[in-house]
Parts: structure tokens; C-alpha cells; sequence
């Protein structure tokens, strides 16, 4: 089964998010996504950038796995567009990473290795909120997919 990795900076503790965020990967049936939380280095972007490597390498061995950076900068879709990205990018690429940075984004290295950007607002959204909106797309993109009615 394909696996998408959410790689995030920072840990959510909020139960009420962390339910919600529960009940949407219940509900994926096609594909895995898989949490990972690395740790935060308040805003020092070399050593979150160091973790999150880090941890693309354990999930891929011999490797890295191929990646995208949300930033506010790249690369927005609508949710019908999202799920054509995320078919595509499975089809070529296999599993692959989306990453949430810290609160002053990602580190340079990441910049130069990922494989694109992609953003899910013009507007900003605190972390915990942008990690739902993010799991919510996800899973509306493989309803969207399958032709489930979900997205109406």
C-alpha cells in the first residue's frame, strides 16, 4: 500500500485536534498516512532541518524519500487539483513526504533538496490547524479519487 509521510515540527498535544486528525485516518482506505512528529529547536532551522533528514532517512533505507515543503510560497491547488498532485506524484515517485515546518519555516537544506512546494492557504494558519487542514485535503483527495461523494 502507498504511504504518504507527514513529517512535522513540533509535537500537537491538543486532544480535540489529534481526535479529529484520528477520525480522518480511520476513514483513508487506498493509500497510508503516516504521522511523524521531529522535535522543535525553537526556530533554529538548521537543527530542524538536521531532524527532519534525519527522519526521511530512517523512513527510507539506503536513501531518502522524496519530499515537499509546505510553505507559504508554493504551490496552491484546489482539492480537486490536490488529489490529481497526489495520484501523480504516487504513480512516479512511490511514497513520498509532505513536510510542516517550525514557526519560521524550514531550514536552507531542505530548500535544496525537496522536490517542490506546495501551500495550502495565502492565508497563515497556526500549526496544529494547518497539519488538519492538511490530513482533511488528504482525505479528500482519495475520496475524490475513488469517486465517493465526500467532496460534494
Amino acid at each position: 500500500m502507498k504511504t504518504v509521510h507527514l513529517i512535522v515540527v513540533g509535537k500537537n498535544k491538543e486532544k480535540a485536534y489529534l481526535q479529529l486528525e484520528e477520525d480522518y485516518l480511520k476513514r483513508l482506505k487506498s493509500f497510508n498516512l503516516k504521522i511523524h512528529e521531529v522535535k522543535s529547536h525553537e526556530e533554529k532551522l538548521e537543527l530542524e532541518a538536521d531532524e527532519v533528514l534525519k527522519k526521511l532517512s530512517t523512513l527510507k533505507k539506503g536513501g531518502t524519500l522524496p519530499f515537499f515543503l509546505l510553505t507559504e510560497r508554493g504551490k496552491a491547488y484546489d482539492s480537486k487539483k490536490f488529489s490529481e498532485f497526489l495520484d501523480k506524484t504516487f504513480s512516479h515517485q512511490g511514497d513520498f513526504a509532505l513536510i510542516i515546518g517550525g514557526a519560521s519555516g524550514h531550514g536552507p537544506e531542505l530548500y535544496e533538496k525537496t522536490h517542490g512546494e506546495l501551500s495550502l492557504s495565502q492565508l497563515t494558519f497556526p500549526h496544529k490547524m494547518a497539519r488538519l487542514i492538511l490530513i482533511e485535503q488528504i482525505y479528500r483527495a482519495e475520496t475524490i479519487i475513488q469517486g465517493h461523494p465526500y467532496n460534494k
